[in-house]
């Protein structure tokens, strides 16, 4: 699909904003998946309005302390001054644009670990996609596989279902809709992106989707984090680890993996047997950064390189 109407205006985000940090962050986290293309201050990347798939042009102006994002919004038809202030708006939302850090940056400082991250990582702001779908989709190939791994079916899933867009000069291929995939054969799935037992869970996530009147993500950034954490616990495939990864209200989701990375940095060594120190870790977690956990996990999976050089040991990157 080509599109060729464009939609223009600015993202004045509250600084300290780094664009290159928020938009492609170190551990590999893109903004809305991994085919996006990123080069030079400017990203590409697509998604759905409103069930219309479009075009997304983001380009990085100004500094950290000054900050301003120049957005082109591709279309297959026009649109008007409505349209473009609601989107304006979502994807303000989406980059993170109107988080204040000055808070958890006060707290981190006093923090043993998340001192060192907050330097490192200045100005990286927390992202979300607009779309439960692809979030919950994500939420389920994190669950039990490492990093590399999870990437790894994530990008087979978008090349194989994900419709392509050329704008731009660009061609881009967004998330699958759940409107595709619940009638995709789960055998069909997990042969050809490798997914496994993850198939069945995420084509009946896909027609939960479309059965229900489903909390959009904004609608549950309105809910009380209970109560968004309620609802999502209500989607297939979705337990504890995952409500935590998409609740807007965040968690602190810890699962094999990230036992042994927080287990380390919390206790000094790694757990004898990961999966059993998972509450104990969520606990410690919880208890250490309260109301900041999220932020504070957020930031250090992010930085788990330069944790180890500075604390002078050695975490487990994938």
């Amino acid at each position: 699909m080509r599109l060729s109407n464009r939609t223009l205006f600015v993202i004045r985000p509250i600084p300290p904003y780094d664009f290159e940090l928020t938009v492609r962050k170190p551990a590999g986290w893109s903004l809305l998946n991994p085919l996006e293309v990123y080069r030079e201050g400017t990203l590409w990347t697509a998604t759905h309005f409103d069930r219309e798939l479009v075009g997304i042009r983001l380009t990085g102006k100004g500094t950290v302390e000054h900050p301003r994002i120049d957005v082109a919004i591709f279309s297959s038809k026009r649109h008007g001054a409505g349209w473009a202030a609601g989107a304006e708006k979502l994807l303000s939302s989406m980059l993170g644009a109107d988080q204040d850090l000055s808070q958890f940056y006060s707290f981190a400082k006093r923090d043993g670990i998340l001192k060192h991250v907050i330097d490192d990582l200045y100005g990286m702001h927390d992202t979300f996609s607009n779309t439960i779908f692809s979030e919950a989709v994500l939420a389920i190939l994190l669950q039990m596989a490492p990093l590399k791994r999870s990437n790894e079916m994530m990008v087979s899933f978008i090349n194989e279902y994900g419709d392509t867009v050329e704008f731009d000069g660009e061609r881009i291929r967004a998330w699958p809709t759940p409107q595709k995939m619940a009638n995709v054969d789960q055998e069909e799935l997990a042969r050809r992106c490798r997914v496994g037992y993850r198939a069945k869970s995420i084509i009946k996530l896909a027609k939960r989707l479309l059965a229900v009147d489903f909390p959009s993500a904004e609608e549950l950034e309105r809910m009380d984090s209970d109560r968004a954490r309620e609802a999502l616990l209500e989607l297939p495939g979705i337990g504890d680890y995952s409500a935590d990864i998409i609740n807007p209200h965040g968690g602190f989701p810890i699962d094999v993996w990230s036992a042994e990375v927080f287990g380390k940095l919390f206790f000094g060594k790694e757990p004898r047997n990961n999966r059993d120190a998972v509450e104990r870790v969520k606990r410690e977690g919880i208890r250490r950064w309260g109301k900041w956990a999220w932020m504070a996990f957020f930031y250090t999976v992010q930085d788990l390189e330069g944790l180890s050089r500075k604390l002078g040991t050695r975490i487990r990157l994938t």
